[in-house]
C-alpha cells in the first residue's frame, strides 16, 4: 500500500521553489530602493551645478556685488516685483515695504522688508531669494542684502531689512519685468548646532 501525501505536504512542496523566488524579488527591490536613494542624494548637488551654469532656477549670488559707476540706460525701464513668504512652520510676519519698483539698468535702488517675531521664543531666520524668469537672476546684482546673513530676532522683536541692488545693463532686451521672491526659513536649530561645533 503506497503512502499518500497529505494536503499539507503538497502545499509545502509547492511553496519550496517559490520561497527562493521571493528572496530574489526582495533583493531586487532593496537594490532598487538603495539606487533610488543614491540617485536622489546625488540629484541635489547636480541640480545646483546645472542651475549655477544656466541660471534657470533663479538663484541669485550669495555675496555682495561691487557697484562700479556706469552709464544708466534711461531708455529702458525694468519693473521688479517683490514677493515674500515664510516656509511652513516659520511663524514670522514678513512683508515687502515696496511691492514693486521701476528701475533703469545700471541705476542703484534700495527697497526694504519688514519682519516681526510674534512668538515667545528667539528665532534665527535665513532668507532665500529666487528670481523669475531665472535668466534675470544673472543680471541682478545686490550690493547689500539681508539674505547674505542669518537674521536673529528675539521674541516679540521687529526689524526693517534693506536690500540695495542694480540691474546689469546687459540684461536681455526682451526682459522688461521680473519677480524677486524671498522665502524665510527658521534655522534656529541648525545655527545652534554650528555654534556649538
Amino acid at each position: 500500500m503506497s503512502a499518500e501525501q497529505t494536503p499539507k505536504q503538497n502545499d509545502e512542496q509547492s511553496r519550496a521553489p517559490q520561497s527562493g523566488g521571493h528572496g530574489k524579488s526582495v533583493s531586487k527591490i532593496l537594490l532598487v530602493v538603495v539606487g533610488m536613494f543614491g540617485f536622489g542624494y546625488a540629484l541635489v548637488p547636480l541640480y545646483d551645478v546645472f542651475c549655477d551654469i544656466t541660471g534657470i532656477n533663479g538663484k541669485t549670488n550669495t555675496e555682495a556685488a561691487v557697484y562700479k559707476p556706469q552709464d544708466i540706460d534711461e531708455t529702458r525701464t525694468i519693473t521688479v516685483d517683490f514677493i515674500t513668504r515664510t516656509n511652513s512652520g516659520m511663524p514670522w510676519e514678513f512683508t515687502a515695504q515696496t511691492r514693486k519698483v521701476d528701475v533703469h539698468p545700471g541705476q542703484m535702488s534700495e527697497v526694504a522688508f519688514y519682519v516681526r517675531n510674534p512668538t515667545q521664543r528667539d528665532i534665527i531666520a535665513q532668507a532665500v531669494p529666487s528670481v523669475s524668469p531665472g535668466t534675470a537672476s544673472l543680471y541682478l546684482n545686490k550690493t547689500e542684502c539681508f539674505c547674505f546673513q542669518h537674521q536673529p530676532l528675539k521674541a516679540g522683536e521687529e526689524a526693517i531689512m534693506p536690500m540695495v541692488f542694480y540691474i546689469d545693463p546687459q540684461l536681455p532686451e526682451d526682459i522688461t519685468f521680473f519677480t524677486l521672491q524671498y522665502t524665510l526659513y527658521d534655522i534656529t536649530e541648525q545655527a545652534a548646532d554650528v555654534a556649538m561645533n
